[in-house]
């Protein structure tokens, strides 16, 4: 990643400007941050206060503490992890709770993200495609829509659809608390008692997080349609805040985006859209709720097309020319806060023929064939004989205990503790006396990530009949 600020090394004084205050009768420090305005450098989400930019000191900070190392899988390229990372680093001081970090690493956060970036993805193509329809309807050159224009939309509500049931099927493992998610249910076990408050307040912080996470990785655009759409999924429309700020949608755009499924009843009964997905699945959609867990077979091309977006990694997506987001993208073109830096995408020379990550083309949504919902309708499926293993980088104890303790790390570097470079820990290691580990566990560590990180000679290919078969469970972790 390319660094926000040119100096690599921390200011001895801060930037900023001494004023008189007449209520504490003192002198008062005011900071100078790189934006003009104080508003600018924080953004409003949920009624928190994340951090927008960072300042230098911070972002030594960040690069040197909290970063994704360049010893994890795939580290030059940028992936969920890493915006996960900045998030977690970008939100307030009151979710820096141990509970709610060992939640976010979890792997069905994980899943739940990755299905949030691919259904975003297509949910903002198609709030742009009914605003220029819209604009194309009025006026005195207003078009006249034909009964394919009509066929079209719906292949598009249907597409939304299934990958709306992606995002609710990864919701509604992580609701159900079981397994490893089952010391984070609300209710205790014995005595059957839940916890409210707490409840409450860890749902609006992974609700504000997940919102962030998704504005970042969808190139930090559309920010309020993002909002409102994610306060829909996952609460319901009776929650939704009135502001101005927000799209308001025809009843012919809103049956478009939200689909047939979505009913609005009495408060105290209404569940949130994303359930109403499950229990409103078509006979021909079944089998999307395995993308992921074992490999289709069948003659539907729409659930392949979706079992290739969903289960090839973030950093293949320029091997099947998708883009989602920012994810896939190498991390030169980015710097610390995953902004987009223009100098270095011009000296990488992309254009029109050569653009692997949608930078400067722009993502289209391709028309569909007419009679796509009778194909899909006449497509057979088969019996299932491959498992598919998700693989995911586990996180050490000691990157969750640095999270934990983010505002202690932050307030000694501030007061003048050193961020070390490679030349300054080499000397700090020569003149202290700390205590280093032996040189075979040194060597051995080196080994265990070199081989992890280089591929195979040979790989073997097993099903669930075969008597090899020894892996159990959802989850395989990097070791």
């Amino acid at each position: 990643m390319n660094r926000l600020h040119i100096d690599t090394a921390a200011p001895k004084y801060q930037s900023g400007k001494w004023y008189w205050d007449e209520k504490a009768d003192r002198l008062h420090f005011q900071q100078f941050y790189d934006l003009e305005n104080a508003n600018d450098r924080f953004i409003d989400t949920n009624g928190y206060k994340f951090l927008r930019t960072i300042n230098q000191e911070e972002e030594l900070i960040f690069r040197e503490v909290f970063a994704r190392p360049d010893t994890t899988f795939d580290s030059d390229t940028v992936v969920i992890n890493d915006v996960r990372d900045l998030v977690l680093f970008l939100m307030p001081k009151e979710f820096m709770s141990l509970k709610f970090l060992e939640f976010m690493h979890t792997p069905a956060v994980h899943r739940l993200l990755h299905a949030l970036a691919i259904y975003f993805e297509y949910f903002l193509r198609m709030v742009e495609f009914l605003l220029i329809r819209r604009d194309e309807l009025a006026g005195k050159m207003a078009q006249v829509q034909s009964e394919q224009t009509n066929e079209m939309k719906r292949i598009f509500s249907t597409n939304l659809r299934q990958y709306r049931m992606l995002v609710a099927r990864s919701y509604s493992a992580i609701i159900l608390g079981r397994g490893e998610l089952k010391k984070f249910y609300h209710t205790k076990e014995v005595f059957n008692i839940s916890s409210k408050i707490k409840d409450l307040y860890f749902y609006e912080y992974f609700l504000a997080v997940c919102t962030q996470i998704v504005w970042i990785t969808m190139h930090r655009r559309a920010y309020y349609v993002i909002e409102m759409e994610m306060n829909r999924l996952f609460r319901s429309e009776h929650f939704l805040s009135n502001s101005s700020k927000y799209l308001k949608f025809t009843p012919v755009e809103r049956s478009l985006l939200y689909g047939c499924n979505c009913k609005i009843f009495n408060y105290r009964i209404q569940i949130s859209p994303l359930i109403q997905e499950l229990h409103h699945v078509s006979s021909e959609d079944m089998p999307i709720l395995w993308i992921g867990e074992r490999k289709y077979r069948g003659s539907n091309p729409r659930i392949a097309q979706l079992e290739l977006e969903y289960i090839v990694p973030g950093t293949q997506l320029h091997m099947i020319d998708m883009t989602r987001g920012i994810l896939g993208h190498p991390k030169k073109l980015y710097d610390t806060i995953l902004m987009l830096d223009w100098p270095s995408v011009r000296f990488a020379n992309f254009s029109q023929q050569h653009d692997p990550y949608y930078i400067v083309r722009h993502p289209s949504q391709p028309v569909p064939n007419i009679d796509e919902l009778k194909i899909r309708k006449m497509a057979k499926n088969y019996e299932t004989y491959y498992k598919l293993f998700r693989i995911y980088e586990p996180t050490s104890r000691e990157s969750l205990m640095n999270w934990m303790h983010r505002e202690q790390i932050m307030t000694y570097y501030k007061r003048g503790g050193d961020l070390f470079n490679i030349i300054s820990r080499c000397e700090h290691q020569l003149i202290g006396k700390d205590e280093r580990p032996p040189v075979p566990k040194i060597v051995a560590n080196y080994f265990r990530v070199i081989s992890r990180l280089r591929k195979q000679s040979s790989i073997h290919i097993v099903t669930a009949q075969d008597k090899t078969y020894k892996k159990k469970g959802a989850e395989y972790f990097f070791d």
